[in-house]
């Protein structure tokens, strides 16, 4: 039977699509979901038996007969780089697409830290933690979230102005060119968002994300994906003008709510008793200083104007907050008070407003579960496919190479491939 045409809504990426939504299930319950013939959905699931796509997941009590076997989409299988580059930081992990991480390095950075360093770094640390954990032959992309603005064409950032030297630097070809796989790149509070939506089990309900990093900025995820707005730039919460403010922000502007709210607002508040970093307001507010607890629920408070009028619009069910200073207590209590007393009444029914998975860096989360909805997506299974009937003239062998949709160069086989007969 030839294989159903790319896209088409029996195509065997379709069917995987279907077992990462509503998996594990049975081929009866497949064919019930598709319409195929138990010979077309054999002839698909072998595809993605021979793509190591596909895994089984026990058997399912029948009422008659033997038992029904249980499938579910193998994620597991192909591993990507994941990178977390921020105005202070960059950290690098090795992941499968489920997200499982098996290595990952953190480095604190300089403030105007150089591209060209930080990502030979990133690169040179990557192939390490590939290597330690025996999964390099399986590397199948590259995920980068960083600040600001992403121009996924030109594979560039609008970089914050903290970061002035990041704008316009070609982030993907430091590792295509090196790695052959394809890069992937996203604004950092997207990559948390998404990593919120992720480590809740991808709930069928509207998220948004706010990171309270150096600066503040939010995500949304919408129907499963993120949003991003027309011209990439949606979730700029933090340059939204606070009334009665003349603070400079980095921006140029004057009453952002990053330039009196922010994290290095709060450090720059508190420094007259002694803080200098992220890490002294951690200690203090973990301490119960009054100054601290004081300065860290006013910046919440004032965050909380903003997200009061991004629930109002958004409606969402999940307001997830995170960053070093964003996940703190008396943070959250002061924002979920005002979003609480000043958002519409019909749009606080059923939201849930907490903090990110605490000690888990929610950002790499978001990256990889962004990566696999590229790698794993109907028409890059589907383009895989055909390139497996192509090479192998129909053959059981090895997977086929995820073909490159983010703009990089073409990629040669993995080191570590079978060849085809």
């Amino acid at each position: 039977m030839p294989p159903a045409h790319p896209g088409s809504p029996t195509s065997a990426g379709h069917i995987l699509a279907i077992l990462r939504a509503e998996g594990p299930l049975t081929r009866q319950q497949l064919q019930d979901r598709t319409g195929l013939s138990r010979a077309t959905m054999v002839e698909r699931l072998d595809v993605l038996h021979r793509l190591r796509l596909l895994r089984q997941e026990g058997h399912r009590a029948s009422s008659g007969g033997r038992p029904a076997e249980v499938l579910a989409a193998d994620d597991t299988g192909r591993t990507a780089l994941v990178a977390d580059i921020g105005q202070r930081h960059a950290t690098i992990a090795v992941a499968d697409l489920r997200g499982t991480v098996f290595g990952q390095v953190h480095r604190p950075l300089p403030a105007g830290h150089h591209p060209a360093e930080t990502l030979s770094f990133l690169l040179a640390t990557g192939r390490e933690l590939l290597a330690g954990a025996g999964r390099a032959d399986s590397l199948c992309a590259v995920g980068l979230s960083v600040p600001g603005q992403i121009d996924h064409d030109a594979g560039t950032t609008i970089a914050p102005p903290s970061m002035a030297e990041w704008l316009g630097v070609r982030l993907r070809d430091t590792f295509a060119d090196a790695l052959s796989v394809p890069v992937f790149l996203e604004n950092d509070a997207n990559a948390l968002a998404f990593g919120a939506f992720c480590e809740m089990g991808r709930p069928r309900a509207a998220l948004v994300g706010v990171k309270v990093g150096t600066g503040i900025g939010a995500g949304m995820v919408i129907s499963g994906r993120v949003h991003r707005g027309e011209t990439g730039c949606a979730g700029e919460v933090g340059h939204i003008r606070i009334e009665g403010s003349d603070l400079r922000c980095d921006c140029g502007r004057r009453g952002c709510v990053s330039a009196i709210a922010s994290g290095q607002a709060v450090i720059r508040s508190l420094r007259p008793s002694g803080v200098r970093t992220a890490d002294d307001v951690l200690r203090r507010v973990r301490a119960g200083h009054p100054e601290a607890l004081r300065v860290t629920r006013e910046a919440g408070r004032l965050v909380g104007t903003v997200l009061a009028t991004v629930v109002t619009i958004v409606n969402p069910r999940f307001l997830r907050v995170g960053g070093a200073i964003g996940v703190l207590p008396p943070f959250l209590e002061g924002l979920r008070e005002v979003v609480l007393s000043n958002a519409h009444t019909s749009s606080l029914d059923s939201l849930d407003i907490g903090p990110c998975a605490v000690g888990v860096n929610t950002t790499l989360t978001g990256i990889a579960g962004l990566v696999a909805d590229e790698i794993l997506s109907p028409a890059t299974v589907d383009a895989m496919t055909g390139q497996l009937s192509r090479s192998c003239g129909g053959r059981s062998c090895c997977p086929a190479r995820p073909p490159d949709r983010s703009g990089g160069p073409p990629r040669a086989p993995s080191s570590g491939s079978a060849r085809c007969p």
